[in-house]
């Protein structure tokens, strides 16, 4: 509601590329929308022209609303805007969202925290997931966690495998979700050895990887077929 009420007032919203149509036509109508964002390595503006065009409005004395998808602080540019926007004296708040992990979780019908599967929830940057080194997998924690691999790349099969050398098990439960929480949503769930073999969603992604996939009663035959095929599949290679 905090949301809706501050689009309502802005003059000009800078938004991300991955706000919907939906969110955007909550601006008010004399409002002036600004694409700023990129998508699949086109950058409508670069970040410190971010940052230069927010402080020049608010300096004009504009209501200014810097959109981004999910929430803000999470994976977002919110540090860099806030340090720019602070060091050129300028008033500014947060407004948080819903981020990607709670919408696609909710819309799947699991818990990202369940007591009994999860005692961590961590969250991974995966856009450079070509590089698994540099997405810094966790090894598996005895006590069972939760993962949630943000844009992961279309390379399944490296996370795949980076997963697997960080000891977790390859029957581990997952999940892919894409265009969480819009009509278009899709869910595919696999387990970690078999991840390769997933179609490849549209992006945006969210990969969630944990026992807690495996949470919700009517996805239980589903993930016992998949995991009687992980077993499968480990047990001819």
């Amino acid at each position: 509601m905090r949301a809706t009420r501050v689009l309502a007032s802005a003059d000009f919203v800078l938004h991300d590329a991955l706000v919907s149509a939906e969110v955007l036509a909550m601006a008010a109508r004399h409002a002036t929308l600004e694409n700023v964002g990129k998508r699949c390595g086109e950058r409508a503006m670069r970040q410190e022209q971010i940052h230069a065009r927010m402080i020049e409005l608010a300096r004009a004395g504009f209501p200014v609303v810097r959109l981004q998808g999910g929430d803000p602080a999470i994976f977002g540019r919110a540090g860099e805007e806030i340090t720019a926007l602070a060091s050129a004296g300028i008033e500014w708040e947060i407004v948080p969202g819903i981020t990607a992990a709670s919408a696609a979780a909710a819309a799947a019908g699991i818990s990202l925290t369940d007591r009994r599967t999860a005692g961590q929830l961590i969250f991974l940057a995966g856009h450079r997931a070509g590089d698994v080194s540099s997405m810094a997998i966790p090894a598996w924690p005895s006590g069972g966690a939760t993962v949630a691999v943000y844009m992961p790349s279309s390379s399944y099969a490296e996370i795949s495998r980076g997963f697997l050398a960080a000891g977790w098990p390859g029957e581990t439960p997952c999940m892919i979700v894409s265009e969480a929480s819009s009509v278009r949503q899709r869910v595919l769930r696999s387990t970690i050895c078999l991840l390769a073999e997933c179609e490849r969603l549209p992006t945006p992604t969210i990969l969630i990887v944990g026992e807690t996939v495996r949470a919700n009663p009517s996805f239980c035959g589903e993930i016992e077929m998949e995991i009687a095929a992980c077993e499968a599949f480990s047990a001819s290679v």
